[in-house]
């Protein structure tokens, strides 16, 4: 059975993780998503991608260690994306939503946490286990102490405990906690909304936060300013950006081309 399905509506593309009984990743999974991730950021009619498990009790525990017991090398090829097929994905300058829609520990935390936004379904639960598995979670000691407080990051790196929605929505993992059964109605919502805003400033606005990251203020306004940034560049000398200035002058909503 493919471990990964898709639904496309419009410019939106849905991406389920469909690996019974738990949706974990296994190699070969990992490298299906890095492709299908990587056709929706070369796609120019796709805007926004909508990530989220099958069933209702798991989004993803993340590293099948069945699958690696079995034989898959933990420093195996994972595919064009890395793990998920997303965080290690270069040029990925399209808004991603995360709806999570049960369990979310270990790999699966850290695909959650490769996404632009994470919606959660009430019941949801959290945790980075992979301490106990005698293991580090790497992406995750990269990413978690620059989203959440230092202490709290390492409290849940080092101990692997759970958390439910509201922890998580305390810390400002999560954007908003839903009922199970709204959560997909919400995830699509949110990916109308995006779908409809344009798409040159998304991508403008995801490559400035990457390059941003480690790199000292004024550095990054001086490379905005010269148009040293791909996407910067093609947004300035776009019809788009154009079209955003007339729409405002003539009191109407602008249309976005992309271009």
């Amino acid at each position: 059975m493919d471990p990964i399905k898709t639904r496309k509506d419009g410019m939106i593309l849905e991406v389920t993780l469909d690996r019974p009984k738990a949706n974990a990743i296994d190699l070969a999974t990992s490298r299906i998503m890095g492709d299908v991730f990587q056709d929706f950021r070369d796609d120019p009619d796709l805007r926004v991608a909508i990530i989220t498990g099958a069933g209702e009790k798991f989004f993803c525990p993340g590293w099948d260690l069945k699958a690696a017991a079995d034989g898959d090398a933990v420093d195996g090829d994972y595919g064009v994306g890395g793990f998920g097929g997303l965080q290690e994905l270069r040029g990925m300058n399209k808004p991603v939503i995360a709806a999570v829609n049960g369990i979310c520990c270990g790999g699966g935390l850290e695909l959650a946490l490769s996404a632009d936004m994470i919606l959660a379904a009430d019941h949801a639960s959290f945790a980075l286990p992979e301490i106990r598995s005698g293991t580090v979670a790497d992406a995750a000691s990269i990413k978690l102490p620059k989203r959440i407080p230092y202490h709290i990051a390492m409290e849940l790196l080092l101990t692997g405990r759970w958390f439910d929605v509201d922890e998580a929505k305390t810390w400002g993992l999560i954007n908003e906690i839903l009922p199970a059964d709204k959560l997909m109605e919400r995830a699509w919502e949110l990916a109308r909304l995006l779908a409809s805003g344009p798409p040159l400033v998304y991508a403008a606005i995801k490559e400035v936060v990457r390059e941003a990251e480690d790199a000292k203020f004024q550095d990054v306004m001086n490379r905005i300013t010269k148009r040293q940034l791909e996407t910067v560049d093609v947004l300035y000398g776009s019809e788009d950006q154009l079209e955003g200035a007339r729409a405002f002058a003539e009191k109407r909503d602008p249309v976005w081309r992309g271009r």
